[in-house]
Order: structure tokens, then sequence, then C-alpha cells
């Protein structure tokens, strides 16, 4: 399964995805409001995962490939939430890639996965959540018009208590409610 809008392509993986998926993972930009950095070992066993889940599900964090030059610039997709959290089960929307991208690549991807989500896959609902001093990720969410409700922000069990990181913000979208933006 492709997805395609003017200017993106999502698309399962390829070999020539992973040097600049390591680099992308290694940006401390990119990286910001994760835990750690990603070696190149780390990067590629992640691809691996990803790429697993299509195998096993048909759909995924598609690789993200500008149409106009060929070349990868991060991933989108869907993901199952694979961790204990009080909105599990789920299926998260999630993407990376670098800040230069912008609001339009966001936009436009994000649009694709929901749409497939919500149409293709028949999905009732999707999440997604970030550290809330992360302002262009949740921008994204609220772009995609993701709702969020304080009272369901959640601390993710994952990272240890102290972590600044472990505080995140949840949003919520509806197959029964959700409607693309406009324009």
């Amino acid at each position: 399964m492709e997805l395609c809008t003017d200017r993106l392509l999502l698309r399962r993986w390829r070999p020539t995805d992973r040097a600049p998926f390591a680099r992308l993972n290694a940006d401390p930009e990119v990286m910001r409001w994760f835990p750690s950095l990603l070696s190149r070992q780390e990067s590629d066993a992640l691809a691996d995962r990803i790429e697993a889940g299509f195998d096993e599900r048909g759909w995924g964090l598609w690789a993200l490939e500008q149409r106009a030059s060929g070349r990868f610039i991060g991933f989108a997709g869907l993901s199952p939430v694979t961790f204990d959290a009080p909105f599990a089960p789920a299926v998260e929307i999630g993407w990376r890639w670098h800040a230069r991208r912008g609001a339009t690549a966001s936009r436009r991807a994000g649009l694709a996965a929901v749409a497939c989500a919500f149409g293709e896959l028949g999905l009732s609902e999707l999440v997604s959540f970030t550290v809330p001093d992360n302002v262009r990720s949740r921008a994204v969410m609220e772009r995609l018009r993701f709702a969020h409700d304080p009272a369901e922000d959640f601390d993710h069990l994952q990272l240890p208590p102290g972590d600044p990181l472990r505080r995140h913000a949840l949003y919520r979208a509806s197959a029964a409610t959700w409607r693309a933006p406009a324009g």
C-alpha cells in the first residue's frame, strides 16, 4: 500500500533509505523530544521493526519521499501502541523528519495517513502524543484536527520518574467525527 499527495509519496522502505534515516535519527534537533539519539545499528533495527509491521499488518510508518526529487525525507504513518498506557489498545499516527520540511509536508503526509486509517483501513480512532513542550508536533496534531483533553495527558511509563520527557499530551481523532481540514 502506497499513499500519494501532490508532492509526497508514502511508501514501503528501501535499503537506500537506511543511511539518510540513520542521519535523521542521529540529528539532535530531530531527536530533541526523544530519550536519546539512535546509533546506526539502532536506526537500522527500527527500520527493520517498521518493515516487519508492514509484513504483519499491511500498513505502518511509511517512508516519506519527495516525489519531484525521489529523496527520502523521513517517515509518517500509523503504528499500534505497544506499551502500557491508559488509552491502549490504540493506533498512533506519528512522523519524523527534519523541522526544515515544515508544516506543509507534515500536513500533507498526516492527512494522507488519517484518510487511509479512517477510509481503507476502517479504523475507528487514532491517537497521537508528544511531550507538552513539543509545540511543532502539537501544531501538526491540531492542524490535522485532533482534539486534546488535558485530563487525558499521561506519564509515559517507559521513561523513569523525574525524566523531563515522561509527561505526554494525548490527542485523539475519531472516524465518526473527523473531517479533513479545508484547503
